[in-house]
């Protein structure tokens, strides 16, 4: 499958340039190039990628700012950051924005391209040193003390809690399409829907939430719907 792609970057020699080297990869067509935040909505909106490539530092709204409003749109592509700072700053705005494949642009062409293929299987990819400061900060946290309540997860429907659980154990978008048996776009829908009823941001809050209130059990426990909600019989499929 082709992987359609648009490129976002301040500095348009740098999108071109990388269009260049994308275009040559077999299964990447760069269907776009933008310096302009705005103009990349409206490409979004147009040209269909499956992936957007951006930097953070855009004209008329920044690459965050992109991002956001990106989430809203009724199929929104996946998002790799590819961008020159790798602040704790950045790297929490970037991931609390629901990005899942960020790089900075140290980054071997080898590792854009695995990223560019990770976020359109709906997979995570980051940067070799953000992922070390990542497990170095998980590893500083408390034990989690059990399930914590989550009276918003009674609206999900039946078909939102399947596709929840399967992501929360690490399948991709497509891995969970396939078994499903449905749209990859089908299993993006849900995924929105359920993100806007949990009110959560992006998939490491819902994988978070999804364990801290009990919905998915870490490997070897058997599930228990716990206190997610006021009755497990309503849970029923």
């Amino acid at each position: 499958m082709t992987i359609r792609v648009l490129i976002c970057d301040e500095l348009p020699v740098i999108a071109d340039g990388l269009k260049i080297i994308l275009d040559a990869v077999p299964d990447i067509d760069v269907v776009g190039t933008t310096h302009n935040g705005m103009e990349a909505i409206i490409l979004v909106r147009t040209k269909r990628p499956d992936v957007v490539v951006t930097d953070l530092n855009l004209q008329t709204i920044s690459g965050l700012e992109l991002i956001r409003r990106l989430d809203k749109e009724d199929e929104p592509p996946n998002v790799v950051v590819f961008t020159s700072s790798d602040a704790d700053k950045t790297v929490s705005d970037v991931l609390h924005s629901g990005v899942s494949c960020l790089l900075d642009k140290g980054a071997s062409l080898q590792e854009l391209i695995t990223a560019i293929q990770a976020a359109a299987a709906g997979q995570t990819m980051l940067a070799p040193s953000i992922a070390r400061r990542l497990v170095t900060w998980f590893r500083a946290q408390p034990e989690p003390q059990g399930a914590a309540a989550c009276p918003e997860a009674i609206e999900l429907t039946p078909r939102e809690r399947e596709v929840t659980r399967m992501v929360a154990r690490g399948m991709s978008t497509e891995e969970v399409a396939r078994e499903l048996i449905i749209g990859e776009a089908t299993v993006r829908t849900h995924l929105y829907r359920v993100r806007t009823k949990l009110g959560v941001r992006d998939r490491a809050e819902l994988v978070s939430l999804a364990y801290r209130t009990g919905l998915i059990r870490p490997a070897g426990q058997p599930f228990d719907a716990g206190p997610l909600l006021p009755s497990s019989s309503q849970w029923a499929t």
